[in-house]
């Protein structure tokens, strides 16, 4: 076995661990740290196909940024807030889960029979998933909606800093704090 090969299942494995340590752990830091470790087994898959911008993007955005977001939220929240304990719909969760988990089996059985068993892939060109060839893709043949998400940030950036604002101003002329009264 190669140590790509290793690296592949090892990668795969801690990923669906982490998956399913993020919907069945009860705590909900435990919740974010299995997101994180299915993340960061996913950037370990990226590796395995040479893909190393793809894998540097996905531990610098999802693992940096949105599981740092989730454990503020969750901070704010407060750790020990526990869900409700109301199991009325519990049966009709499990039932669903489990059928979604048969569907999904039964559709890869028959995806893999009707195509004939599973397939050799050929090898990825040596250049996909670098820093040079996203860049290409993204400033040649993806130039306009690139530009577009910059013009959707800005506007989302600008309309937090609006709401921040309107919402700051309007709390301290409810309690009177203003500037010159004290």
């Amino acid at each position: 076995m190669s140590f790509a090969s290793a690296l592949f299942w090892v990668c795969s494995l801690t990923a669906v661990l982490g998956a399913i340590a993020t919907i069945a752990a009860r705590n909900p830091i435990r919740n974010a740290m299995g997101l994180l470790l299915t993340i960061s087994s996913m950037a370990g898959l990226y590796l395995t196909l040479n893909a190393e911008f793809l894998a540097a993007t996905q531990l610098i955005v999802y693992a940096g940024a949105v599981i740092v977001l989730f454990v503020f939220v969750i901070m704010l929240l407060g750790p020990d807030a526990s869900p409700a304990t109301d199991t009325r719909g519990a049966f009709p969760r499990i039932a669903g889960a489990v059928g979604l988990g048969l569907l999904s089996l039964m559709l890869t059985v028959f995806a893999l029979r009707a195509s004939g068993g599973p397939h050799e892939m050929p090898p990825a060109r040596a250049e996909l998933g670098t820093v040079e060839a996203v860049g290409t893709t993204i400033f040649t043949k993806a130039l306009v909606p690139f530009e577009l998400v910059t013009v959707l940030f800005l506007a989302a950036i600008v309309g937090a800093v609006a709401l921040a604002r309107g919402k700051q101003k309007h709390e301290t002329v409810a309690t009177g704090t203003q500037r010159g009264e004290s």
